[in-house]
């Protein structure tokens, strides 16, 4: 008779071990909700491109232009943070002449050991709600890479956003002496060391 009460005493059913099995079944059937859903959040709030625009002159007075477009930059801006990356690859910049464009790669930039340019920072007090089809100053501050040196920059943008597309475009100088680009002094009258750079972003939201 013990061996009986015994035996039904550890067979009945634990009400905890019931709870727990009951939320572990639970998870199991939300757990592929919560993941699509963590995702359609995430997906709204980036926008990209993969044909930014990219261009820089270095052009002295009296002398040939100093030009380069590139139309292939990639960007990735995190809508909810402002957090912004852009990316471009050196042999992507065309010039007016192709020996021109043969120098700026072999001698300048030397694309074969640096062969792209990158921006890793964010738009300060970036709010996206705050966005309209009116154009708006920010500020874009980060790490900008090329030639093998990163150098911390601040620099002022105009921001649009209409529909899916959030636009950004930025006008700036930069030294080629602080990232180590050398100008050959046969031609230093030549090519200005302070290089003017446009870049437009139209970033769409990512699906």
């Amino acid at each position: 008779m013990g061996f009986v009460i015994q035996k039904l005493f550890y067979s009945a059913p634990n009400p905890f071990c019931i709870f727990l099995a009951e939320i572990k079944l639970m998870q199991k059937l939300l757990l592929p909700f919560l993941l699509l859903a963590v995702t359609i959040a995430f997906g709204q709030s980036k926008y990209m491109t993969k044909s930014g625009s990219m261009s820089f002159e270095a052009s002295q007075p009296s002398f040939e232009p100093i030009e380069a477009t590139h139309s292939a930059v990639s960007a990735l801006l995190n809508a909810d943070t402002g957090e912004l990356a852009v990316l471009a690859l050196v042999r992507g910049f065309r010039f007016p002449l192709a020996l021109m464009e043969e120098h700026f790669n072999e001698n300048y930039i030397e694309s074969h050991q640096y062969p792209k340019t990158s921006f890793k920072g964010s738009i300060l007090n970036f709010d996206s709600n705050a966005l309209s089809n009116q154009p708006r100053t920010v500020q874009l501050t980060g790490e900008l890479s090329m030639h093998g040196v990163n150098k911390l920059i601040s620099v002022s943008a105009t921001i649009t956003k209409s529909d899916e597309q959030i636009t950004l475009t930025s006008s700036f100088s930069v030294k080629t002496s602080d990232f180590g680009i050398k100008i050959p002094s046969l031609v230093r009258k030549q090519i200005d060391e302070n290089v003017q750079v446009e870049v437009s972003l139209p970033l769409q939201r990512k699906q």
